[in-house]
């Protein structure tokens, strides 16, 4: 038998592996038990047409979409899928039209699968919320970006979020094998077989995407020469042809977490603060200046006067990424990374910082002490503009004097640490506050 033979025969043959094999019900649904396991809420609701509102948040290949297949599959109501890329506000207005028609004429409830929803701007979504308020249409929307990022606050707050947890070797695993069992929809009709390492290596190669795995499955099935006796063997070296290199995830929601993650662990560990920055520009393809932007504040918010050549290094591994760019540039930023995480922390001026905007709340407005006023013109004594002290004519160059406003002259912002350099500085402040100065 000719391998593609099958293409052109009737229907569910002639579609992709990774459709044909889509579930149609939760009992053949893989993975997410935490929130489609018996018992739980979305399961209940699906299960009694009862699904309101939602949101499902979560990387490609999760499940979001065969949720929704399977919520069409069970409502006796109309299901309407668009898909944001190529959606109209247009469309959704057809949609909303048709939709109030049957609730108004036949009692009949209509859910609106918006596939992508992050792809549409904030006045599409806009489109939705009075249909969304008005019950006119149950609204179901698929994401791969964080929807506190990509969502309207408005929407969001109409939709039950549900977060579907990325799928693993396993799950994919299972995927496979029920598509090599299965002689109508998979590929049980074929004289199949396929060695362990090599299901082994498409697993993982795919990341946690089933269909990703089930396309390679394919693959390899129908590319593969068949024996003699019209027998196929699937071996580790062709399933390393049909799929080569790892699924990486990197939408913008996984780009904010990966720069977090970076900035958390420059704060503790050289080990994963190097680790993240070179997984995110090797791997994700993100620019490294992001980092090296990252990298500068946290020199300021985490490191600060503990350490002020954290800073120093920072601004000189920028320097060098405009000028040798990468990844000639990739050892001095990994440099100034190593100097900043190993460097004594503080964040005595992030502190300072955020006493003062409070400060703002409290005062309000502020009047400058009437030393401290310019008075360089004529007439400045006259209107009281005197009293200023020169510290620079006084021992140790400095003198006690009210520098804040009256509402404030007490208020003390910056409290240097005992972390590294600024342990001097704290010492200075306690001299200084005790009336003297050697």
């Amino acid at each position: 038998m000719d391998l593609f033979d099958y293409r052109s025969e009737s229907e569910p043959r002639n579609r992709l592996l990774a459709d044909r094999m889509r579930p149609e019900t939760l009992d053949e649904y893989i993975g997410q038990e935490h929130i489609v396991g018996p018992g739980k809420l979305l399961r209940r609701a699906i299960e009694g047409d009862a699904v309101t509102s939602i949101l499902l948040f979560g990387p490609p290949g999760s499940g979001k979409t065969t949720l929704a297949h399977i919520i069409s599959k069970r409502t006796e109501g109309d299901f309407v899928r668009l898909n944001a890329v190529d959606a109209s506000v247009k469309d959704v207005r057809d949609v909303i039209e048709q939709a109030e028609r049957n609730k108004s004429m036949y009692a009949r409830k209509t859910i609106l699968f918006l596939d992508e929803v992050h792809r549409f701007n904030s006045a599409r979504q806009d489109a939705l919320l009075p249909a969304v308020e008005r019950g006119i249409i149950v609204f179901i929307g698929a994401t791969t970006e964080n929807p506190y990022h990509s969502v309207n606050g408005a929407l969001l707050s109409r939709s039950t979020l549900f977060r579907l947890e990325p799928l693993g070797k396993e799950h994919s695993m299972t995927a496979m094998r029920r598509a090599l069992a299965d002689p109508v929809k998979g590929l049980g009709f074929m004289k199949l077989s396929v060695d362990e390492e090599a299901l082994e290596h498409i697993a993982s190669m795919a990341n946690g995407d089933i269909r990703r795995a089930l396309t390679a499955l394919e693959l390899a099935a129908v590319t593969t020469p068949s024996e003699p006796d019209g027998s196929v063997h699937i071996t580790l070296e062709v399933a390393e042809e049909s799929i080569r290199q790892p699924t990486v995830i990197a939408d913008e929601s996984t780009q904010y977490d990966v720069l977090s993650a970076f900035h958390k662990s420059v704060r503790g560990s050289s080990d994963a603060a190097l680790y993240w920055f070179l997984y995110a520009v090797e791997k994700l393809g993100m620019d490294p200046m992001t980092f090296l932007r990252r990298l500068t504040v946290a020199c300021s918010e985490d490191i600060g006067l503990a350490n002020p050549q954290a800073m120093v290094q920072a601004v000189s591994a920028m320097e060098a990424y405009h000028r040798i760019g990468w990844p000639e540039s990739k050892y001095i930023i990994a440099q100034a990374i190593l100097f900043a995480v190993e460097s004594p922390k503080s964040n005595a001026v992030a502190t300072a910082i955020g006493r003062i905007m409070e400060s703002f709340e409290q005062t309000k407005s502020a009047e400058v002490p009437m030393h401290l006023r310019d008075g360089h013109y004529g007439g400045a004594k006259k209107l009281g503009h005197v009293g200023y002290k020169y510290p620079h004519d006084y021992p140790g160059h400095y003198v006690q004097q009210q520098y804040l406003p009256d509402k404030l002259k007490d208020r003390a912002f910056y409290e240097a640490s005992e972390q590294g350099m600024e342990d001097k500085i704290r010492q200075n402040q306690q001299r200084r506050r005790a009336g003297f100065i050697r």
